[in-house]
Protein backbone atom coordinates (compact mmCIF):
# COMPACT_ATOMS: atom_id res chain seq x y z
CA UNK A 1 0.00 0.00 0.00
CA UNK A 2 1.33 3.49 -0.86
CA UNK A 3 0.35 4.90 2.53
CA UNK A 4 -1.63 7.91 3.69
CA UNK A 5 -2.97 10.35 1.08
CA UNK A 6 -1.25 13.66 1.81
CA UNK A 7 -3.34 15.76 -0.58
CA UNK A 8 -6.23 15.25 -2.96
CA UNK A 9 -7.52 17.49 -5.73
CA UNK A 10 -7.02 18.24 -9.42
CA UNK A 11 -4.06 18.96 -11.65
CA UNK A 12 -5.36 21.79 -13.84
CA UNK A 13 -3.88 22.65 -17.22
CA UNK A 14 -6.01 25.40 -18.81
CA UNK A 15 -9.42 23.71 -19.22
CA UNK A 16 -7.99 20.21 -18.70
CA UNK A 17 -8.55 18.89 -15.18
CA UNK A 18 -6.93 15.66 -13.96
CA UNK A 19 -8.07 14.26 -10.57
CA UNK A 20 -4.97 13.22 -8.60
CA UNK A 21 -3.88 11.99 -5.19
CA UNK A 22 -0.55 13.01 -3.64
CA UNK A 23 1.71 10.83 -1.48
CA UNK A 24 4.87 12.04 0.21
CA UNK A 25 8.05 10.75 -1.43
CA UNK A 26 10.00 10.53 1.86
CA UNK A 27 9.19 7.64 4.18
CA UNK A 28 7.40 8.80 7.31
CA UNK A 29 9.44 9.03 10.46
CA UNK A 30 12.81 9.63 8.82
CA UNK A 31 15.57 8.49 11.19
CA UNK A 32 13.72 6.07 13.51
CA UNK A 33 16.04 6.81 16.45
CA UNK A 34 14.72 9.65 18.60
CA UNK A 35 16.60 10.79 21.71
CA UNK A 36 14.59 12.14 24.67
CA UNK A 37 15.58 14.72 27.26
CA UNK A 38 16.00 13.21 30.75
CA UNK A 39 16.62 14.59 34.22
CA UNK A 40 20.33 13.95 34.77
CA UNK A 41 19.90 12.94 38.44
CA UNK A 42 17.04 10.41 38.23
CA UNK A 43 16.75 9.78 34.46
CA UNK A 44 13.04 10.53 34.42
CA UNK A 45 11.87 11.94 31.10
CA UNK A 46 11.36 15.68 30.87
CA UNK A 47 7.70 16.43 30.11
CA UNK A 48 6.28 19.45 28.35
CA UNK A 49 2.83 20.44 29.55
CA UNK A 50 0.50 22.87 27.78
CA UNK A 51 -0.65 25.28 30.46
CA UNK A 52 -2.87 28.31 30.84
CA UNK A 53 -1.82 31.00 33.38
CA UNK A 54 -5.36 30.99 34.77
CA UNK A 55 -6.42 27.33 34.60
CA UNK A 56 -3.15 25.39 34.71
CA UNK A 57 -2.65 22.34 32.47
CA UNK A 58 -5.03 22.28 29.47
CA UNK A 59 -6.06 19.14 27.51
CA UNK A 60 -5.64 19.17 23.73
CA UNK A 61 -9.42 19.04 23.24
CA UNK A 62 -9.73 22.52 24.76
CA UNK A 63 -6.98 24.17 22.68
CA UNK A 64 -8.01 26.40 19.76
CA UNK A 65 -6.08 28.48 17.23
CA UNK A 66 -6.01 32.28 17.35
CA UNK A 67 -4.32 35.40 16.00
CA UNK A 68 -2.91 38.16 18.23
CA UNK A 69 -4.14 41.44 16.71
CA UNK A 70 -3.07 43.54 19.73
CA UNK A 71 -1.05 42.96 22.91
CA UNK A 72 -2.66 39.92 24.62
CA UNK A 73 -5.81 40.25 22.49
CA UNK A 74 -6.73 37.43 20.13
CA UNK A 75 -9.36 36.43 17.61
CA UNK A 76 -10.17 32.70 17.54
CA UNK A 77 -9.97 31.01 14.12
CA UNK A 78 -11.96 27.81 13.71
CA UNK A 79 -10.62 25.06 11.38
CA UNK A 80 -13.97 25.01 9.54
CA UNK A 81 -13.59 28.73 8.85
CA UNK A 82 -10.18 28.10 7.33
CA UNK A 83 -11.58 25.32 5.15
CA UNK A 84 -14.32 27.63 3.85
CA UNK A 85 -11.64 30.07 2.66
CA UNK A 86 -10.44 27.47 0.17
CA UNK A 87 -11.95 27.83 -3.28
CA UNK A 88 -12.04 25.13 -5.96
CA UNK A 89 -8.89 26.71 -7.39
CA UNK A 90 -7.15 26.24 -4.03
CA UNK A 91 -7.95 22.53 -4.23
CA UNK A 92 -6.06 22.29 -7.50
CA UNK A 93 -2.48 22.22 -8.70
CA UNK A 94 -2.85 25.07 -11.17
CA UNK A 95 -0.26 24.96 -13.96
CA UNK A 96 0.93 28.39 -15.11
CA UNK A 97 3.72 27.44 -17.54
CA UNK A 98 6.12 24.74 -18.73
CA UNK A 99 9.90 25.20 -18.55
CA UNK A 100 12.92 22.96 -19.29
CA UNK A 101 13.38 20.39 -16.52
CA UNK A 102 16.92 21.57 -15.74
CA UNK A 103 16.10 25.30 -15.81
CA UNK A 104 15.29 25.70 -12.10
CA UNK A 105 18.07 26.71 -9.70
CA UNK A 106 18.44 23.91 -7.08
CA UNK A 107 18.44 26.59 -4.36
CA UNK A 108 14.70 26.97 -4.90
CA UNK A 109 13.85 23.36 -3.99
CA UNK A 110 12.32 23.26 -0.50
CA UNK A 111 13.07 19.58 0.14
CA UNK A 112 9.50 18.28 0.07
CA UNK A 113 8.24 16.06 -2.77
CA UNK A 114 5.04 14.17 -3.58
CA UNK A 115 4.18 11.38 -5.99
CA UNK A 116 1.03 12.23 -7.94
CA UNK A 117 -1.20 9.38 -9.13
CA UNK A 118 -4.53 9.49 -10.99
CA UNK A 119 -7.54 9.48 -8.70
CA UNK A 120 -9.91 7.07 -10.43
CA UNK A 121 -10.28 5.80 -14.00
CA UNK A 122 -11.39 9.16 -15.38
CA UNK A 123 -7.96 10.65 -14.67
CA UNK A 124 -5.82 7.87 -16.14
CA UNK A 125 -5.86 8.91 -19.81
CA UNK A 126 -5.14 12.65 -19.40
CA UNK A 127 -2.56 11.82 -16.71
CA UNK A 128 -0.74 9.41 -19.03
CA UNK A 129 -0.84 11.80 -22.01
CA UNK A 130 0.49 14.72 -19.97
CA UNK A 131 3.26 12.63 -18.41
CA UNK A 132 4.30 11.29 -21.84
CA UNK A 133 4.50 14.74 -23.46
CA UNK A 134 6.42 16.23 -20.53
CA UNK A 135 8.88 13.33 -20.60
CA UNK A 136 9.34 13.53 -24.38
CA UNK A 137 9.94 17.29 -24.35
CA UNK A 138 11.94 17.21 -21.09
CA UNK A 139 9.70 19.84 -19.52
CA UNK A 140 8.36 20.43 -16.02
CA UNK A 141 5.30 22.43 -15.06
CA UNK A 142 5.36 25.53 -12.86
CA UNK A 143 2.27 25.61 -10.67
CA UNK A 144 0.78 26.72 -7.35
CA UNK A 145 -1.19 24.70 -4.81
CA UNK A 146 -2.55 25.20 -1.29
CA UNK A 147 -1.23 22.64 1.22
CA UNK A 148 -1.72 22.97 5.00
CA UNK A 149 -3.17 26.49 4.82
CA UNK A 150 -0.37 27.91 2.70
CA UNK A 151 -0.05 28.46 -1.03
CA UNK A 152 3.08 26.81 -2.36
CA UNK A 153 5.03 27.28 -5.55
CA UNK A 154 5.70 23.84 -7.07
CA UNK A 155 7.07 22.04 -10.09
CA UNK A 156 5.51 18.93 -11.59
CA UNK A 157 7.82 16.68 -13.60
CA UNK A 158 7.76 13.25 -15.20
CA UNK A 159 9.74 10.48 -13.48
CA UNK A 160 9.50 6.97 -14.90
CA UNK A 161 5.76 6.23 -15.09
CA UNK A 162 4.76 8.90 -12.57
CA UNK A 163 4.37 12.63 -12.12
CA UNK A 164 6.26 14.09 -9.16
CA UNK A 165 5.50 17.40 -7.45
CA UNK A 166 8.34 19.31 -5.73
CA UNK A 167 7.75 22.25 -3.42
CA UNK A 168 9.79 25.38 -4.18
CA UNK A 169 10.73 28.44 -2.17
CA UNK A 170 9.45 31.79 -3.44
CA UNK A 171 12.15 34.09 -4.80
CA UNK A 172 11.35 36.61 -2.03
CA UNK A 173 12.22 33.95 0.60
CA UNK A 174 15.77 33.35 -0.63
CA UNK A 175 18.88 35.37 0.06
CA UNK A 176 20.42 36.55 -3.23
CA UNK A 177 23.98 35.39 -4.00
CA UNK A 178 25.03 39.04 -4.30
CA UNK A 179 24.91 39.32 -0.49
CA UNK A 180 27.88 36.96 -0.24
CA UNK A 181 29.86 37.62 -3.42
CA UNK A 182 32.19 40.04 -1.66
CA UNK A 183 33.52 37.08 0.34
CA UNK A 184 34.29 35.02 -2.79
CA UNK A 185 37.95 34.90 -3.87
CA UNK A 186 38.93 36.98 -6.88
CA UNK A 187 41.73 34.63 -8.01
CA UNK A 188 41.30 31.07 -9.29
CA UNK A 189 44.97 30.12 -9.10
CA UNK A 190 47.54 29.54 -11.82
CA UNK A 191 47.23 27.39 -14.96
CA UNK A 192 48.90 24.34 -13.43
CA UNK A 193 46.63 24.40 -10.38
CA UNK A 194 43.58 24.82 -12.60
CA UNK A 195 44.71 21.91 -14.81
CA UNK A 196 45.22 19.56 -11.84
CA UNK A 197 41.90 20.61 -10.29
CA UNK A 198 40.12 19.87 -13.59
CA UNK A 199 41.86 16.47 -13.80
CA UNK A 200 40.78 15.62 -10.22
CA UNK A 201 37.15 16.55 -10.92
CA UNK A 202 37.13 14.59 -14.19
CA UNK A 203 38.66 11.54 -12.47
CA UNK A 204 35.75 11.55 -9.98
CA UNK A 205 33.07 12.27 -12.60
CA UNK A 206 30.14 9.84 -13.02
CA UNK A 207 27.70 9.68 -15.91
CA UNK A 208 24.82 9.57 -13.41
CA UNK A 209 24.56 9.75 -9.60
CA UNK A 210 24.66 6.40 -7.79
CA UNK A 211 22.38 7.42 -4.92
CA UNK A 212 21.97 3.87 -3.62
CA UNK A 213 25.64 3.78 -2.58
CA UNK A 214 25.10 6.45 0.09
CA UNK A 215 23.72 5.63 3.53
CA UNK A 216 23.44 7.28 6.94
CA UNK A 217 26.62 5.97 8.60
CA UNK A 218 26.02 8.11 11.70
CA UNK A 219 22.64 6.38 12.21
CA UNK A 220 24.36 2.97 12.05
CA UNK A 221 26.91 4.00 14.68
CA UNK A 222 24.20 5.52 16.90
CA UNK A 223 22.12 2.33 16.67
CA UNK A 224 25.17 0.22 17.60
CA UNK A 225 25.92 2.52 20.56
CA UNK A 226 22.34 2.24 21.89
CA UNK A 227 22.28 -1.56 21.49
CA UNK A 228 25.62 -1.87 23.31
CA UNK A 229 24.49 0.29 26.24
CA UNK A 230 21.14 -1.56 26.52
CA UNK A 231 22.99 -4.91 26.60
CA UNK A 232 25.60 -3.62 29.03
CA UNK A 233 28.44 -4.17 26.58
CA UNK A 234 31.54 -2.03 26.40
CA UNK A 235 31.10 0.87 24.03
CA UNK A 236 33.95 0.93 21.52
CA UNK A 237 34.51 4.32 20.00
CA UNK A 238 34.99 4.42 16.22
CA UNK A 239 38.58 5.03 15.09
CA UNK A 240 39.42 8.70 15.03
CA UNK A 241 39.85 10.24 11.64
CA UNK A 242 42.97 12.32 11.44
CA UNK A 243 42.29 16.00 10.97
CA UNK A 244 43.36 17.32 7.56
CA UNK A 245 46.94 18.53 7.68
CA UNK A 246 47.78 21.94 6.29
CA UNK A 247 49.61 21.01 3.10
CA UNK A 248 50.61 22.81 -0.04
CA UNK A 249 47.61 23.01 -2.40
CA UNK A 250 49.53 21.53 -5.34
CA UNK A 251 50.75 18.63 -3.19
CA UNK A 252 47.18 18.01 -2.02
CA UNK A 253 45.93 17.95 -5.62
CA UNK A 254 48.64 15.49 -6.70
CA UNK A 255 47.99 13.21 -3.71
CA UNK A 256 44.26 13.34 -4.41
CA UNK A 257 44.84 12.33 -8.04
CA UNK A 258 46.79 9.25 -6.89
CA UNK A 259 44.03 8.37 -4.44
CA UNK A 260 41.21 8.46 -7.02
CA UNK A 261 43.28 6.90 -9.82
CA UNK A 262 44.27 3.78 -7.84
CA UNK A 263 40.77 2.21 -7.62
CA UNK A 264 40.05 3.27 -11.19
CA UNK A 265 43.26 1.57 -12.38
CA UNK A 266 42.25 -1.63 -10.56
CA UNK A 267 38.79 -1.49 -12.17
CA UNK A 268 40.27 -0.92 -15.62
CA UNK A 269 42.72 -3.78 -15.12
CA UNK A 270 39.91 -6.12 -14.06
CA UNK A 271 37.80 -5.05 -17.03
CA UNK A 272 40.72 -5.56 -19.40
CA UNK A 273 41.36 -9.00 -17.93
CA UNK A 274 37.69 -9.90 -18.36
CA UNK A 275 37.71 -8.62 -21.94
CA UNK A 276 40.92 -10.50 -22.70
CA UNK A 277 39.44 -13.67 -21.22
CA UNK A 278 36.34 -13.16 -23.34
CA UNK A 279 38.39 -12.68 -26.49
CA UNK A 280 40.41 -15.79 -25.73
CA UNK A 281 37.24 -17.82 -25.22
CA UNK A 282 35.82 -16.49 -28.49
CA UNK A 283 39.05 -17.32 -30.31
CA UNK A 284 38.97 -20.89 -28.95
CA UNK A 285 35.34 -21.22 -30.05
CA UNK A 286 36.19 -20.00 -33.57
CA UNK A 287 39.15 -22.39 -33.85
CA UNK A 288 37.05 -25.29 -32.57
CA UNK A 289 34.29 -24.50 -35.09
CA UNK A 290 36.79 -24.28 -37.94
CA UNK A 291 38.36 -27.60 -36.96
CA UNK A 292 34.92 -29.20 -36.80
CA UNK A 293 34.03 -27.96 -40.28
CA UNK A 294 37.34 -29.22 -41.62
CA UNK A 295 36.71 -32.70 -40.18
CA UNK A 296 33.23 -32.83 -41.72
CA UNK A 297 34.62 -31.92 -45.15
CA UNK A 298 37.34 -34.53 -44.82
CA UNK A 299 34.78 -37.15 -43.88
Amino acid sequence: MPGHVAWKGHLRLSLVSVPVRAYTVARSGGNPISLNQLHGKCHNRIRYKKTCPEHGEVPSSEIVMGYEFAKDEYVVIDPDELDKLRTDADKSITVAAFVPSDAIDPNYFAGKAYYLVPDGNVGEKPYGLLRQVMADKKLCAMAQVVITSREHLVTVRAMDKLLVMNLLEYASELKPPSEFEDEAPASTGNKEELKLTRMLVEAMEQSEPKLEQYRDAYYDRLKELIEAKVEGREVVAPPETASPRAVNFMDALKASMKQVQTPRAHAQKAAAKKTSSGHAALLRHVKKSAASKKRRKSG
